[in-house]
């Protein structure tokens, strides 16, 4: 409806925010590609601290480690110990 503010919830902070003041997030960094995606939002202050680094392999490396399936504790262990090498394509 006109004059209704759409709400969304940021991933990072769990704020809610007018969809006009956040930012829309795509895990697999192409947010331009828009068919078939439903995207998540991160609030302005949120997404001004985001990395900006390229994310690929990163959406396996966090299942790998077990996201969503672990304790934080267990998942960050698993995490640090499969991500400390020095990232590919570097010496």
């Amino acid at each position: 409806m006109w004059g209704e503010t759409e709400t969304v919830s940021c991933i990072a902070c769990g704020d809610d925010v007018a969809r006009q003041d956040a930012r829309e997030y795509d895990k697999h960094g192409d947010r331009w590609d828009r068919d078939g995606k439903d995207f998540e939002y991160l609030c302005k202050p949120c997404f001004r601290s985001l990395s900006k680094h390229a994310r690929d392999g990163l959406e396996a490396a966090l299942e790998d480690a077990g996201a969503g399936e672990v304790d934080d504790e267990e998942f960050l262990s698993r995490f640090l110990t499969d991500t400390r090498g020095e990232p590919a394509g570097r010496e």
